[in-house]
């Protein structure tokens, strides 16, 4: 466990349910990237691999929740983009 890897994750954690709330009140997305938050989850899942498979502790947590975060977000980016000014 590296408490580095801990602070990484939480600080990043941080700001999705700012993000997620903010698009579920105003119901726009313009500004977010489809393709960021799909790189992320993407990075999220390889390391939730890699906690699973050879370094189990509870910063697995954080890779499930930061990934589960990510990923509302992108659906509520599907969910809202035909609102999204052109």
């Amino acid at each position: 466990m590296s408490i580095y890897e801990a602070i990484m994750l939480i600080c990043f954690g941080l700001s999705w349910p700012i993000s997620i709330i903010k698009s579920l009140r105003t119901k726009v997305v313009d500004g977010k990237s489809p393709l960021f938050m799909i790189i992320l989850i993407a990075g999220y899942s390889s390391g939730l691999i890699h906690k699973l498979l050879y370094s189990y502790d509870w910063i697995t947590f954080l890779y499930i929740l930061n990934l589960v975060m990510v990923s509302i977000d992108l659906s509520l980016y599907y969910k809202y983009k035909s609102r999204t000014r052109t």
